[in-house]
């Protein structure tokens, strides 16, 4: 199936009318919060639709439980109002359920709300969901071992855009908070000076049942969909609702290397140098060592294994419209 064929077997119906949203909020991590709250009530009630509730997230409850019970309460959408870890503690508690997903960006990070296009601003993550565009997209699912998950929930350490292990977990661990505040993205460019030089990893990858491959890599990236932070795009052909995963194994092994593979990167090179793209639907990376990890630009535990499967279309999205394109983030530019 085309990319174009799968984006629309993917696009759902939002139901008509107002509809009941709930917002899940970061307050650590919105220094607006009295504003961005007075913004997306005023946008919601001039649309006719009812006050949204705010439910607070914890250092102990970073949201998966309380987008979980807004779903059991009959919401039909649930904001995400956060950086990157609350987006995807609501990915977790949402995924499986028919309540949807709109995300109001604040923070760092945001890779979902990059690549869906919305910017800082909330009368812009309101639009999207006024404007009805929906899609069902797929969510990876990291194991905390390699071969199961925990037991529990099906969506237990879900993500919507990417894994990743190596570098870019590195990268984004060892981002400094105060810079993050003061500089935004400047910060991880930072941070990834200072792991240019690290030592590769040696892995195995295996790609569903096919025979693994031996590699050393700085980073392998386990892909939803293509941009990494501040947009780039380094996986084109990557589609959030085929039900596979693309699977970027970065090798560089030189100062040199790294400027090859990121100008390639940033000019859309067909080939890339120090970069192979796989696709699969269940992917084990297991390594000589523990490394670093992340999921969605969240830091997780370090291991030597990394384990991902895909849940096709187990996520409903607000998107900008036209929500057919292959590109979740088309449209967005008038938000």
């Amino acid at each position: 199936m085309t990319a174009d064929a799968a984006a629309r077997d993917a696009t759902t119906s939002a139901p008509e009318g107002p509809l009941r949203c709930a917002v899940v909020v970061n307050p650590a991590r919105v220094d607006d919060l009295e504003q961005r709250r007075a913004a997306v009530d005023s946008a919601l009630a001039d649309a006719g639709w009812p006050a949204p509730e705010w439910i607070e997230t914890t250092p102990d409850s970073p949201g998966t439980e309380q987008a979980r019970q807004a779903a059991a309460d009959g919401f039909d959408v649930v904001f995400a109002c956060g950086g990157d870890g609350t987006v995807r503690s609501c990915v977790e508690g949402l995924a499986g359920t028919s309540t949807a997903l709109a995300i109001l960006p604040a923070g760092t990070g945001n890779l979902l709300a990059t690549n869906l296009g919305i910017p800082q601003d909330p009368a812009a993550g309101v639009q999207v969901v006024l404007e009805r565009g929906r899609r069902k997209i797929d969510v990876g699912v990291a194991a905390p071992t390699e071969d199961t998950d925990d037991g529990g929930s099906p969506f237990s350490t879900a993500f919507a855009v990417m894994a990743g292990m190596g570098f870019d977990a590195a990268m984004l661990d060892d981002a400094d908070k105060r810079l993050k505040s003061a500089l935004g993205p400047v910060a991880y460019v930072l941070s990834a000076l200072k792991h240019l030089s690290d030592r590769s990893m040696r892995l195995e990858v295996v790609l569903d049942d096919r025979p693994p491959l031996r590699r050393r890599a700085r980073s392998v990236v386990v892909a939803n969909v293509g941009r990494l932070q501040a947009g780039v795009l380094l996986l084109e052909q990557a589609s959030p609702d085929d039900g596979q995963l693309d699977v970027a194994v970065l090798a560089p092994r030189s100062l040199l290397h790294w400027l090859r593979l990121a100008w390639g990167v940033v000019r859309r090179h067909e080939h890339v140098p120090h970069l192979e793209v796989h696709r699969a639907s269940r992917v084990v990376v297991r390594a000589d060592r523990e490394h670093p990890r992340e999921l969605d630009g969240d830091v997780i535990d370090p291991s030597p294994v990394l384990s991902i499967t895909v849940r096709q279309r187990a996520l409903e999205l607000c998107v900008p419209q036209p929500e057919r394109s292959p590109d979740l983030a088309e449209g967005s530019e008038r938000l």
